[in-house]
């Protein structure tokens, strides 16, 4: 059973009639297809498709990442890399069901695997803790990074979480330090590491996993640092005005590029990944392995350092570059030309100010 969003209302009563005019059975019986109107309808879909897709608001795109139909990380794995080895338990506390991780092959090549999960149903829904980890699943994560970064193997993430799990229990084992030590570990590989963000990026539960050299969206995805619904209710106290939050927050993937928060934006099919999961899954595999390719002739420090300078330079206007003192190997912040002499006014403003009423006073002088 397909399921459809509120602004598809158009399209699933399309629908509908389609998968009527396929059956043979009619109120009279046994009827002719009549394929002529099967098409022309199909077409009528693709159309409002098109209309409605090309001009969705973000909290329209919110609710496209949220879909319930949209394949889930568990999909993408078994479509793209093959001999799949599953690993769990953090060697701590247990093993969290909603983070699947284990190594596989890519094009041939060795990497880490892994997959915020969401589940399918609502009996693994439930059993996946709706994609939301506990501390457990971030020290799973973190053990099998530190092993890929070990034996030199690529680390690849799928992004799908409405967040951090935030129940009690989390808290006592130390959801925020798992958080805080998944980051740091994310920043410290020294083998590339590419996040794909396939649904839902909130929060920290998200940025935990997804500090990579190369961030990904799909084109229906979101990202950021809490929901719009949240938003809304800090903000304005008020949970409906989550459009108005939605589209504040720039949380969709055309704003997260604009801003260069991410690096690469991966189109959808025509109304949304759920529509064609083969074809969706087939575009990241190519990503991720043109990807891969773009680092194969970086050092481990130079892999290491465009990670921190990709980091570093979100929100300056030319970013942190590397130092002249390659011995320290530290990163230097480079201002422009404009901003070093706005700077350098507002510094010496009271210089400025005193040559400046000395010039008026003498000028006032000559004059008199």
């Amino acid at each position: 059973m397909k399921n459809y969003l509120d602004f598809e209302k158009e399209i699933k009563a399309l629908e509908q009639e389609v998968d009527s005019l396929k059956s043979p059975f009619g109120v009279e019986g046994i009827s002719e297809v009549d394929t002529n109107k099967i098409k022309n309808t199909q077409q009528e879909i693709n159309q409002k498709l098109e209309e409605i897709y090309s001009n969705l608001n973000s909290w329209q795109r919110t609710q496209v990442a949220r879909h319930e139909d949209r394949p889930k990380a568990n999909f993408y794995i078994k479509k793209i890399f093959s001999q799949f080895t599953l690993l769990s338990g953090d060697r701590y506390f247990g093993d969290d069901k909603s983070v699947i991780a284990g190594f596989g092959l890519i094009d041939s090549k060795s990497v880490l695997v892994i997959g915020q999960e969401k589940g399918e149903d609502l009996n693994s829904r439930i059993e996946r803790n709706f994609g939301m980890m506990r501390p457990e699943g971030y020290r799973k994560c973190i053990r099998l990074m530190k092993l890929a970064d070990r034996f030199k193997i690529p680390v690849i993430s799928f992004i799908d979480t409405p967040g951090a799990y935030p129940g009690i229990g989390a808290e006592q084992r130390g959801q925020a330090s798992a958080i805080a030590n998944s980051i740091e570990c994310c920043m410290s590989l020294k083998v590339p590491n590419i996040s794909i963000i396939i649904g839902e990026g909130g929060s920290g539960g998200a940025i935990a996993l997804a500090s990579s050299n190369k961030v990904i969206m799909l084109e229906n995805s979101i990202y950021s640092v809490i929901s719009p619904e949240g938003c809304a209710s800090i903000l304005w106290r008020d949970p409906s005005k989550s459009l108005q939050a939605a589209e504040a927050m720039k949380l969709t993937a055309k704003d997260l590029l604009k801003l260069k928060i991410i690096d690469e934006v991966i189109p959808e099919p025509l109304g949304g990944a759920h529509r064609d999961p083969e074809n969706i899954a087939l575009d990241i595999k190519n990503s991720i392995i043109k990807n891969l390719k773009n680092f194969e002739n970086y050092s481990r420090d130079e892999i290491y350092d465009h990670r921190k300078a990709k980091f570093l330079q979100i929100g300056r206007d030319k970013g942190f570059l590397e130092s002249s003192d390659l011995s320290k190997g530290n990163l230097s912040y480079k201002e422009t030309d404009i901003r070093r002499f706005t700077y350098h006014l507002i510094k010496n403003k009271y210089i400025y100010g005193g040559l400046g009423l000395v010039v008026i006073t003498a000028l006032i002088t000559f004059l008199s």
